[in-house]
């Protein structure tokens, strides 16, 4: 194959390679449940760990945050969460779920990456946090490595933004306004 051919082809394939997950708007999120480790809870002020499913998510408007196990996932879109703790969305009707996937971590940070869900968990806990030891959430929804996916939904569970990767400032206002919208 020539060079203009092969720069061409990968000019075409390019932008779907950056949209590469299987979540489609209007939708729900394909189902996925989490029992390696799974949703992070506090009894007595001791982390423990139960069973997450997907199928939880409806009942209220929702942002999920589906990240890498690493400092540099949890960094890109930091700016969004925190655009919205300060909102202040009342906790009847609004939910955080972040998911971290363990599996995608560096080599020997596995439990770095386990405290790390267990502190975030304990300083937001109106939060949900979900510890996904073996990538689980990532496989189902088709999710690129090292990165962190933001997904907007309504309260019956229907995917209305989804994006894989750092979000503009515009996008973090759409995705601000969007909430409010549902609310």
């Amino acid at each position: 194959m020539n060079t203009v051919k092969l720069f061409a082809l990968s000019a075409y394939l390019l932008p779907s390679l950056s949209f590469a997950h299987n979540i489609s708007l209007n939708q729900p999120v394909p189902p996925v449940t989490v029992s390696q480790y799974g949703e992070i809870t506090y009894t007595n002020d001791t982390p423990t760990y139960q069973k997450w499913n997907s199928n939880q998510l409806k009942g209220k408007v929702g942002v999920l945050q589906a990240i890498a196990g690493r400092s540099s996932a949890k960094a890109m879109n930091a700016d969004l969460m925190s655009a919205i703790t300060l909102e202040k969305f009342p906790e009847s009707k609004y939910q955080t779920t972040t998911i971290i996937n363990q599996d995608d971590s560096i080599w020997g940070t596995g439990g770095f990456v386990k405290s790390s869900a267990e502190e975030s968990k304990k300083e937001f806990s109106w939060s949900s946090m979900v510890l996904d030891e073996n990538g689980k959430v990532a496989t189902a929804w088709d999710l690129q490595p090292e990165s962190s996916a933001i997904i907007v939904q309504d309260k019956k569970g229907n995917v209305l933004f989804v994006k894989e990767g750092k979000l503009t400032s515009d996008e973090i206002k759409q995705v601000i306004s969007l909430i409010h919208a549902q609310l």
